[in-house]
């Protein structure tokens, strides 16, 4: 339950048209439901402008789908990453408006269409093998009410292909750089826009790349200011990052 359903609750009990003993029922399970293997936050809108989100690996379907159906019941949109085909399937029978992004791997039910930020998260691939992160960071931004643009495949290896995008940098307000192998993409952005960079190391590479920790480290290490690094793989944190910022520039106008 959001505050807009709250209020309207609220407002639904004082006109007569919800009695208290039902309003109590709705409300009982706040701020968390214990449902013996999980602890559902329901306040979470609340506090952090969006629902919990649900990651699927190491959980059975059925923990997942009853997770996803109390989720729904209490007014709430889903958003579950690293979902395969069985998941989509199981929480499309709770809800029609399931939707599968099948590139990130994430599940995303929405009651409403949000009203989308007049700020833009860029987000930007070095090569095409980084997409399934990348798509998992704009899917992210995009159900949380962000306006997101994606380019795919402008790494280092041809550096005139991300410079050819310089009008969709500086239009952005927020960018997101998704980048395995060496990892030198966000440096290189970093030091072109002076906007927030957040920069995702991919698992995207051979061998001396350790499944995505040299890539990082590249990024830790980055002499270009303004970048911040999220763990190898993590589209979802970086969504989520990007849209916070994105909303504080959203509240200036």
């Amino acid at each position: 339950m959001n505050k807009s359903d709250l209020t309207r609750l609220l407002q639904s009990v004082r006109s007569g048209k919800t009695d208290v003993e039902t309003a109590l029922t709705r409300l009982k399970h706040l701020p968390f439901e214990d449902v013996a293997y999980a602890h559902i936050d329901h306040h979470r809108h609340l506090r952090h402008g969006m629902p919990e989100v649900i990651y699927c690996a190491g959980k059975t379907i059925s923990q997942v789908v009853g997770i996803a159906e109390r989720l729904l019941k209490a007014g709430s949109d889903v958003l579950a990453t690293r979902a395969d085909d069985a998941v989509f399937k199981a929480i499309k029978k709770l809800d029609r408006r399931t939707v599968y992004h099948r590139a990130s791997r994430v599940i995303v039910v929405q009651h409403a269409a949000k009203k989308l930020t007049s700020g833009v998260v860029l987000v930007l691939t070095a090569g095409t093998s980084d997409i399934p992160v990348a798509e998992e960071a704009a899917v992210t931004a995009g159900m949380m009410g962000s306006a997101v643009q994606t380019v795919f495949d402008v790494g280092v290896a041809g550096v005139h292909r991300v410079l050819s995008k310089r009008v969709i940098l500086d239009a952005a307000r927020v960018v997101i750089v998704v980048a395995g192998m060496d990892g030198a993409l966000p440096s290189v952005v970093g030091g072109l826009v002076d906007k927030p960079v957040i920069a995702v190391p991919t698992s995207v590479g051979y061998g001396a790349g350790f499944q995505g920790l040299a890539p990082l480290l590249t990024m830790l290490n980055s002499c270009a200011a303004g970048i911040a690094v999220m763990n190898i793989d993590n589209g979802f944190g970086a969504g989520v990052l990007a849209h916070r910022i994105n909303v504080l520039g959203e509240r200036q106008f």
